[in-house]
C-alpha cells in the first residue's frame, strides 16, 4: 500500500514537472517575435527572374514531377570579392535566428553581403527562396529614402496612407499627427507632393511615420545615413525610446558601428549571405573587425569591391616611417609617409586628378580626411601607365589603436576608383608632446597641439 502511494506522488511530482516546464517554454515562445528558419534567397545574374523561357520550363517539369527545383542545386556564394563561377547566386543561404520582443539587433556586414536583402523579406517585399520566417505582430520599414510614399500625394496625405497600411484607424493617426510632424520637421512643407523633398526631407518624414505610427517591429536599414549628423543623434533617440519605454522590437541595419554599439543588445553578423556569427554586440563588432582584417590580405589590384571607371586605378600601397622602413603600425607623433600605386591602364591623358584617403576607427567613425585639392595641391596631368603618390604626414595626432583607410580617385570630375576600408594599420603608444610620457590608449581619437597659460588673480 504505502509502495503504491508512493509511486502515485511520483506521477503527480512528474506531471507538475512537466506542466511547469510546458509553462516555461509558451513564455518563452511568447517572447519569441520573429524566428527565421533555413532561409534563402537566389538570384540570376545579369537577369530579371530566371532569366530564360528554358530555365522556366525546366523548373515547371521538375515540379509538376514532384521533383525539386533543379536550380537550387547550383549557385555561387555571395561574395563580391570574387569573380562570378555561377550564372546563379546565393543572397542568402541558410539563414537562422530569433529576436525577442523589445530586443534591438544590430545586422552588420560588408556591401553586398545580404543585410538588405534579408531585410526586404522579413517586410514582406520580396518573397525567400527556400525557408520560412514567423512574425508576431505590425512591422514598420524604413529600407530607403521615401518607402511606401506616393510622389504625387502631400506629406499630410502619406502619414495617412502609410498609417493606413500599418493598420492605424484614422482617428489613432489623427492623434498621432502633430506629434510626427514636429518630430521631422517639415512642418512648412507637409501639404506639398512629397516627389518635391529634398532626400533628406523624405527620410525625415519617413521615419516619423514609422516610428510614431506604432508598430510591433520597426526596420531601418542604413537610409538614416541621409540624413544630417543632428536628425540621426535624434532618431537613434527615439529608437532607443521605443524599444527601451514602449517594449518594440528593432532590426537596425547600419555601417557605422558606434550607432550600432550604442543602440543594439544583440548582433548577427552576415557574410556572403550567411550568418557568421551571432552573440552580443560587441562581440559581433570584434568578430566584423577581424573579419574585415583578413581582407586586406587580398592585394589592391585584385579587389573587386570597387567602384569607378577604372581610369586610374589602385594597384598597391606601402606604408613607410621617415627612414624609408617600411611598417604597418607607427608610434604617436611620428612623421610617416603613406605611398600609393596607381594605373592608368587606358594609358590616355587624365586631367584634373582627386585622389582621397578617408580614415576611420573600429567603429566606422570618421576620424580625418585626406585631399589633394583641399590643400591647392592640384594633380593637372597623368599621362604615364604606372604612377607613385606619396603623401606625408607629420607629427601623426592619432591615438593608439586600428585604423582603416578608404581609398578614392577622381579624374574630371567622375570617380575613378573607390576602395572602402581598403588598407590598415595601427598606431602604438607614442611620446607625441615630446615629454618622455607615452600617450595611453582610449583618450579619444585625435591629438592637439595645445599651451596651458597661468595668472594670479582673475584676469
Amino acid at each position: 500500500m504505502e509502495l503504491s502511494s508512493s509511486i502515485e506522488w511520483r506521477k503527480v511530482l512528474w506531471i507538475l514537472y512537466k506542466y511547469s516546464q510546458f509553462r516555461t517554454n509558451l513564455r518563452l515562445m511568447s517572447d519569441i517575435v520573429i524566428k527565421v528558419e533555413n532561409l534563402s534567397k537566389q538570384y540570376k545574374l545579369g537577369d530579371i527572374g530566371t532569366g530564360s523561357i528554358s530555365h522556366d520550363l525546366n523548373r515547371w517539369w521538375h515540379i509538376l514531377r514532384g521533383k525539386e527545383d533543379p536550380y537550387l542545386k547550383i549557385g555561387a556564394e555571395n561574395d563580391r570579392t570574387a569573380k562570378a563561377s555561377n550564372e546563379y547566386v546565393w543572397a542568402l543561404k541558410d539563414v537562422e535566428f530569433e529576436v525577442k520582443k523589445g530586443e534591438v539587433l544590430g545586422i552588420i556586414g560588408r556591401n553586398g553581403a545580404g543585410k538588405s536583402t534579408l531585410l526586404k523579406i522579413l517586410s514582406r517585399t520580396t518573397s525567400p527562396t527556400k525557408g520560412r520566417i514567423k512574425i508576431r505582430g505590425k512591422v514598420a520599414s524604413l529600407l530607403e529614402v521615401g518607402t511606401g510614399f506616393h510622389p504625387e500625394l502631400s506629406g499630410r496625405d502619406n502619414i495617412f496612407l502609410n498609417g493606413a497600411i500599418l493598420g492605424m484607424t484614422k482617428p489613432e493617426i489623427k492623434r498621432k499627427f502633430e506629434e510626427i510632424v514636429d518630430f521631422s520637421g517639415v512642418a512648412r512643407y507637409i501639404d506639398t507632393p512629397v516627389k518635391r523633398y529634398s532626400s533628406g526631407m523624405y527620410v525625415r518624414l519617413a521615419f516619423a511615420v514609422a516610428a510614431h505610427l506604432e508598430p510591433d517591429i520597426l526596420i531601418v536599414d542604413e537610409v538614416l545615413a541621409v540624413g544630417d549628423a543632428e536628425f540621426q543623434k535624434k532618431c537613434l533617440g527615439k529608437m532607443k525610446d521605443v524599444s527601451q519605454q514602449e517594449g518594440r522590437t528593432i532590426l537596425f541595419v547600419s555601417h557605422n558601428m558606434a550607432a550600432i554599439q550604442n543602440l543594439c543588445s544583440n548582433g548577427i553578423l552576415i557574410k556572403n549571405g550567411k550568418v557568421a556569427f551571432k552573440n552580443t554586440i560587441t562581440e559581433v563588432i570584434q568578430h566584423y573587425n577581424i573579419d574585415s582584417s583578413t581582407l586586406k590580405t587580398i592585394p589592391l589590384v585584385d579587389r573587386l569591391d570597387r567602384s569607378g571607371n577604372g581610369y586610374l586605378k589602385f594597384s598597391s600601397f606601402e606604408f613607410r616611417k621617415e627612414n624609408g622602413e617600411k611598417t604597418d603600425s607607427f608610434t604617436c607623433g611620428e612623421n610617416i609617409k603613406i605611398i600609393l600605386f596607381c594605373k592608368n591602364e587606358k594609358k590616355i591623358e587624365l586631367r584634373n586628378v582627386m585622389v582621397a584617403i578617408g580614415i576611420d576607427d573600429v567603429y566606422g567613425n570618421r576620424v580625418t580626411h585626406i585631399n589633394n585639392s583641399l590643400t591647392n595641391q592640384i594633380i593637372n596631368k597623368i599621362s604615364e601607365e604606372k604612377n607613385t603618390i606619396e603623401i606625408n604626414i607629420s607629427n601623426l595626432p592619432l591615438t593608439p589603436g586600428k585604423y582603416e583607410m578608404t581609398v578614392f580617385s577622381e579624374v574630371n570630375g567622375e570617380i575613378s576608383d573607390w576602395i572602402q576600408n581598403a588598407i590598415s594599420f595601427f598606431v602604438e603608444p607614442g611620446d607625441y608632446y615630446k615629454t618622455g610620457k607615452l600617450i595611453p590608449q582610449g583618450q579619444g581619437t585625435f591629438l592637439l597641439n595645445y599651451n596651458f597659460n597661468f595668472y594670479n588673480g582673475f584676469r
